[in-house]
């Protein structure tokens, strides 16, 4: 069974004529005739009864017409969602991110796109890095804000953001005296038998900072955890650790409320990256997407 077939017999049932249908789906009468007895002969039914002067629907005929009627109609329907999700006038785009990126990256790009493209849906998950490296690799989330290494092999990216790491420490800390003096670095060695506050496992920053203190010889006090890194600085501003933080997250300003920052010698980084299923089809909503954020972090 052909759609055309479906076409052929709606057209023969609304003309109760074959020569007006012909003429009107633009085909010979002959080879009319020969697709409707084709399509009959494999359904095994009569859809029309054929008299000298006219073209009558049998029951068949008048329910196989009313299906195939739905049927055209969903194509065509279908054919002007494509378009319209080819065009960007509508769509959904599942967006991953951590909860660090999400409260100081996306306040920025998200009305920007929305801008741009008012009837593309967003759906956005905040989750941690393990759990959207899952669920990208999946295909549950189109795309995902991380950070670099990825674990998981079967996802790409493209970079986006490169970012200092900072050292925040209490404000009476020993080594928060050194704000004030200029171009004053940290050696991370002189962290090693200081109580650290970090990130919860599953966190991509937590093994970031991980990473760190093992490059200059040692593992971290961990103290205490958290899986948010605003509660990280609040306890480091309480006095009960220092912490490793991008610089997206410090607290501007000097108060009782917040630590006291520090670069380090080394000036380590962190780059955040979109990440992708390698081999998955990106859309055109994607595309955007990516170049929007690309275009407002490089403003």
């Amino acid at each position: 069974m052909e759609l055309r077939q479906l076409q052929y017999a709606l057209q023969i049932s609304i003309d109760k004529n074959f020569s007006r249908a012909a003429e009107k789906l633009h085909i010979a009468q002959p080879s009319l005739s020969q697709q409707l007895s084709k399509l009959e002969k494999e359904i095994g039914l009569l859809l029309f009864q054929r008299t000298t002067n006219s073209v009558e629907v049998t029951y068949a005929g008048a329910l196989f017409v009313e299906k195939a009627q739905t049927i055209l109609d969903m194509i065509e329907q279908l054919k002007r969602e494509m378009e319209d999700i080819s065009q960007m006038r509508k769509g959904r785009l599942v967006v991953g991110s951590l909860p660090i990126t999400g409260a100081h990256v996306l306040p920025l790009v998200l009305p920007v796109f929305q801008a741009n493209y008012p009837e593309i849906e967003i759906v956005l998950m905040e989750e941690t890095s393990a759990h959207l490296e899952q669920m990208t690799a999946n295909g549950q989330i189109d795309i995902s804000l991380l950070s670099i290494p990825l674990q998981d092999e079967s996802l790409t990216y493209e970079p986006i953001i490169e970012e200092e790491i900072l050292l925040a420490v209490p404000q009476h800390h020993r080594l928060a005296a050194r704000v004030s003096e200029p171009q004053q670095t940290i050696d991370i060695l002189e962290l090693r038998d200081e109580p650290f506050i970090a990130l919860k496992k599953g966190q991509g920053f937590r093994q970031i900072a991980l990473e760190l203190c093992a490059e200059s010889g040692f593992k971290p006090n961990i103290v205490f955890e958290s899986s948010n890194i605003e509660t990280v600085q609040s306890l480091v501003a309480a006095g009960m650790g220092i912490a490793f933080v991008p610089h997206m997250v410090s607290r501007g300003g000097w108060s009782e409320h917040a630590p006291a920052y520090l670069s380090l010698t080394t000036k380590p980084t962190r780059t955040l990256v979109i990440a992708y299923r390698k081999g998955r089809y990106l859309s055109k909503a994607v595309g955007a997407f990516m170049k929007t954020f690309h275009d407002v972090i490089k403003n």
